[in-house]
């Protein structure tokens, strides 16, 4: 998940952001190898941002607080939490019209008003604009606007992809998987307005760009097309083009396009346009990112970073990822202080020659983990961070508030939360737009996520439980 000022012929964004991300799971089948990075000290600073003085959540409107009560209450209940699993397991997998939302309309209404209207932006240019003015009437600098349509293989899957780039099967990729997905990731950077990113996901272009990332080849003829067009226009607009990461079967030949493409585009020094994004929670993303940052220092060009936790934890084999939360917090930490302080450490292993230096970078956090973001912040402020580099932190929408709240009152200069000559943050949300039922998978992972995050939805239920007794304390209050 940024702002931007104008420096010289070119119009440049400073940006400032952060991530974390939930505990991964012990019961993920295995599979592929990776380097692997343990116990990564964090070097916090000794020094954090302020602690609040004031209610962060009263920022938000009452709708969003109820509607996000209910939701984290679901989320955190061990009760009611796995037969929501399985409905929407079932809705976001099954073939049959009544359980598709796009061709049920009660079955769309239900979910419009719950968990679509707490997850994501609209169905069309109207409520997306509407839902984004929305956010940042709150006091967001700005969001991260994803397409919703995604595809997740099963193992099987996986196994089973074919290069579908000839006769009649392949036009009918084109048609219906490449076309779609390009008008839609289209139209979501036109939506994008000023200081906004735009979040792109290439297994939504459909089974030739899965085959081709599986097998780490080039984009096929008619999909290369559709990626160019799409980063032409994001170029001529500056809106910044986040590529997401994906499940590991596909993320090697995902990194090999980010690379390419920032070649490209990334040529004003500080300020870049395509952005890769890397998965914490990876053994081997320290050893992956530190190539990328020796690639970009020996060619010149500026590294756009999306740092998350990582947000495939079904899909992935378990020994990939780190054995503890406590090796992951340290990876994410690890890694952002290296990002903006723009020096090697103990994650970011200089893996070139040492006369060259640490590349320009532009950064974007992505963090539901309070303790993360402060220390992201802490560092920002410190002697020895570069305060020129672009840095952005989000959440995602419907999750996080009570994190995302504090970076908003920063951003305002509230009383008690930026201290002294401090940077002010820059608050995002990252947000996906698409029918009800092109949203049903993603609205589905955030469910997972929540479920492997239970201690943290619950301190977001308990949050917005306790912001909800403010205000009705304030308003009795006031009555009397």
């Amino acid at each position: 998940m940024a702002t931007r000022a104008v420096a010289t012929s070119t119009r440049k964004r400073n940006i400032h952001s952060s991530s974390k991300r939930p505990s991964p799971p012990s019961d993920q089948s295995a599979l592929a190898s990776a380097t692997a990075v343990n116990h990564l000290p964090t070097e916090a600073p000794a020094e954090s941002p302020p602690m609040a003085k004031s209610a962060p959540l009263s920022v938000l409107p009452l709708s969003t607080v109820l509607r996000n009560l209910a939701t984290t209450s679901i989320s955190s209940s061990p009760i009611l939490l796995p037969p929501s699993l399985a409905i929407m397991n079932s809705l976001a997998h099954s073939n049959q019209a009544v359980l598709n939302p796009d061709k049920n309309p009660l079955l769309r209404w239900f979910l419009k008003k719950t968990f679509y209207a707490q997850f994501c932006a609209g169905e069309n240019a109207a409520e997306v604009r509407h839902t984004i003015d929305g956010l940042k009437k709150i006091g967001f600098t700005g969001v991260i606007l994803g397409y919703a349509r995604e595809i997740v293989l099963s193992e099987t899957q996986t196994h089973s992809l074919s290069a579908c780039d000839s006769g009649p099967v392949a036009d009918e990729c084109v048609r219906n998987e490449i076309g779609p997905w390009a008008a839609g990731t289209l139209e979501t950077v036109r939506l994008a307005r000023p200081g906004d990113f735009v979040a792109l996901k290439f297994s939504g272009a459909g089974r030739q760009a899965l085959y081709a990332l599986k097998n780490r080849l080039p984009p096929p003829k008619h999909l290369r097309q559709a990626i160019d067009e799409i980063c032409e226009l994001a170029a001529e607009r500056d809106v910044p083009l986040l590529f997401d990461a994906e499940q590991m079967a596909v993320q090697a030949g995902i990194d090999d396009w980010t690379v390419e493409y920032q070649r490209k585009y990334n040529k004003t020094p500080g300020h870049a346009i395509i952005y890769g994004t890397y998965q914490a929670y990876l053994k081997s993303t320290p050893a992956t990112l530190s190539a990328h940052l020796g690639i970009a220092a020996k060619e010149g060009f500026t590294l756009g970073v999306k740092l998350v936790r990582g947000a495939y934890l079904g899909a992935d084999p378990r020994h990939i990822i780190h054995d503890t939360k406590e090796d992951t917090d340290a990876a994410y930490n690890g890694i952002a202080a290296g990002l903006i302080r723009r020096q090697w450490n103990s994650a970011l292993l200089q893996t070139h020659a040492k006369d060259v230096p640490f590349p320009r970078v532009s950064i974007v956090l992505g963090s539901h983990n309070l303790e993360s973001v402060r220390e992201a912040r802490a560092i920002r402020d410190g002697a020895d961070a570069d305060r020129g580099t672009e840095l952005a932190i989000a959440q995602l929408q419907g999750m996080a508030d009570e994190v995302s709240c504090e970076l908003v009152c920063a951003s305002r200069r509230c009383e008690g939360f930026v201290k002294d000559r401090g940077d002010v943050p820059k608050a995002y949300k990252y947000i996906v737009w698409g029918t009800t039922g092109e949203c049903m998978k993603y609205l589905l992972r955030r469910a997972h996520e929540n479920r492997d995050a239970v201690a943290r939805t619950r301190s977001g239920r308990d949050a917005m439980w306790a912001e909800l007794k403010r205000r009705v304390r304030g308003s009795l209050r006031f009555a009397a």
